[in-house]
């Protein structure tokens, strides 16, 4: 690792050079590694979010608010972040997690970020691990896509129900299969005013709620 051009990519250097090193260690390389600097890290990350959100969307409501919160924050979107700074190559991991290639796994360089800016936070003060954050998540603020569209499909398809004074959809399981550690399931998403039924399959019972019930809006909308 050049740790000049990482501190580059960062955009801020370190005084405690021992804190970016415990930043990029993964706990397969034994002790001193990042979960602690990650459970710090994570808690500003989500703060800042919430902070930037709120100013830059005057007109979102706490549900919508929420909604971009996470998908900022989640791994997806740290994972992109990661790349950007080009933290594959500089975890630094035990042998056996080295040759399986976790170093690449998007939770793994998910992690690291967080950790980072809880090690940007001890080595300097909250004003500096927020401009780090500000910076980073910088291009995404500026592509946030429609808050509606974040919705999970059961959400969206009861607002389009009741938007209607119509019931409830029903989900019902009309099949499982597989051994219980790695089952399938089919469920069934039923309007009971009209009899329309649409199905979805997935590996969890609410996965398989989900599909269904985008289903049920394609069909709604079609």
């Amino acid at each position: 690792m050049n740790r000049a051009h990482l501190e580059r990519r960062l955009g801020y250097r370190f005084r405690d050079e021992a804190l970016l090193d415990q930043a990029l260690t993964h706990r397969s390389a034994g002790h001193g590694h990042y979960e602690r600097l990650e459970f710090l890290g994570d808690a500003l990350l989500n703060f800042v979010v919430a902070q930037m959100l709120y100013k830059r969307c005057p007109e979102l409501s706490e549900g919508d608010l929420t909604r971009m919160r996470a998908a900022l924050v989640r791994e997806e979107t740290l994972g992109s972040v990661a790349q950007d700074l080009a933290l594959a190559d500089a975890v630094q991991l035990g042998g056996s997690a080295l040759k399986s290639g976790v170093y690449r796994r998007r939770s793994v360089l998910a992690d690291t970020v967080e950790a980072l800016i809880g090690a940007v936070l001890l080595d300097a003060d909250i004003p500096t691990a927020t401009a780090c954050v500000e910076r980073w998540w910088g291009p995404r603020l500026e592509a946030l896509p429609d808050p509606h569209s974040l919705k999970d499909p059961k959400t969206r398809l009861q607002e389009w129900l009741q938007g209607r004074s119509r019931p409830r959809p029903e989900y019902e399981v009309v099949e499982m299969t597989g051994p219980p550690h790695r089952q399938r399931f089919r469920v069934a998403c039923v309007l009971g005013d009209d009899e329309v039924r649409a199905e979805g399959q997935g590996s969890s019972r609410r996965g398989a709620e989900q599909n269904a019930a985008r289903a049920m809006l394609e069909q709604l909308d079609a």
